[in-house]
């Protein structure tokens, strides 16, 4: 056995990425660390998500508020590019800087095997996309973040997405505004970030279809957004649904459980059944404890 590795031209990844589209919906699921990315790729889903929210919470404990170092995401990012084949897409956040940083931090995501990098339009000063009391930039400064986002990266497959988090600061109105004008600006993929009902993801879908543009629908839970089914939301005009924080409030009301039954009993038998097992991490891992030097870790 040997250790999975990257061999993908820059945009390699985008382009497998674009060609999934064809089976629509398609649906990108959070990893909140690189074990998750790898059980998401063995269960057959097509994409994998590094949000920026779970990358907080998880790894560094903090909320989601812009206090994660580039080199945080970056390292992420290649951790986790190194142990799937599928293509990861990164919230890359307000891009990390001005138009030059920019410019850099889209190719240094791609470099480390990022097949789509996304980046919003709100405020340095940011918060998690279904809190209120969000600010935005101007509409002209989200383009100019846009086309730098364009001309950073080395492929013109790498894919851009551009997302808008107007619909919490003002009205439905200027998040079709916006989304239409990023799309004009060279956004690849438009993300119009927690919208309030169904009736104004079918307005976003409709203008996504006229657009003829992809659309990403975040079913987040505990948002702003009802949870829609995919299907639902392919009907409505959507290409990609995403489930960016899922599996790691699975993951930590699983461990709350945990913690509750050791806490109240002498023993954990009575998990032992919801628990993974030894030979299933090993099988994850490709690894086999009989053969230990054949594997080494991703550096």
């Amino acid at each position: 056995m040997t250790e999975k590795t990257i061999s993908r031209p820059a945009g390699q990844s985008g382009k497998d990425l674009n060609t999934l589209l064809e089976n629509r919906p398609l649906t990108i699921i959070g990893a909140p660390f690189p074990l998750a990315a790898k059980e998401i790729e063995r269960q057959g889903f097509p994409a994998v998500y590094l949000s920026g929210a779970a990358l907080s919470a998880g790894l560094l404990g903090i909320p989601d508020i812009g206090l994660i170092p580039f080199e945080t995401l970056e390292q992420q990012t290649l951790l986790i590019t190194k142990n799937v084949t599928i293509p990861v897409i990164v919230d890359a956040d307000t891009g990390y800087g001005d138009i030059p940083a920019i410019k850099n931090n889209v190719s240094r995501l791609e470099a480390v095997g990022a097949a789509a990098i996304q980046i919003e339009d709100q405020a340095i000063d940011r918060r998690c996309g279904h809190l209120n009391d969000k600010q935005v930039v101007s509409q002209s400064e989200m383009i100019e973040k846009i086309h730098a986002a364009c001309e950073g990266r080395q492929s013109a497959d790498t894919i851009i997405i551009a997302r808008t988090d107007v619909r919490g600061v003002t009205s439905m109105k200027d998040c079709l505004s916006r989304m239409e004008a990023y799309h004009d600006a060279g956004a690849d993929w438009i993300f119009p970030e927690a919208l309030h009902s169904k009736e104004e993801f079918s307005e976003a879908g409709q203008l996504l279809k006229e657009l003829k543009a992809p659309g990403l629908a975040n079913m987040t839970e505990f948002g702003h957004s009802p949870l829609l089914s995919r299907n639902e939301l392919s009907d409505l005009g959507f290409a990609a649904v995403l489930y960016p924080v899922t599996l790691l409030r699975l993951a930590m009301k699983a461990i709350e459980v945990g913690l509750d039954v050791l806490a109240d009993k002498e023993c954990q038998h009575s998990i032992i059944d919801v628990m993974q097992t030894r030979e299933e991490l090993y099988n994850l891992l490709d690894y086999d404890p009989s053969q230990p030097r054949q594997r080494t870790p991703p550096q």
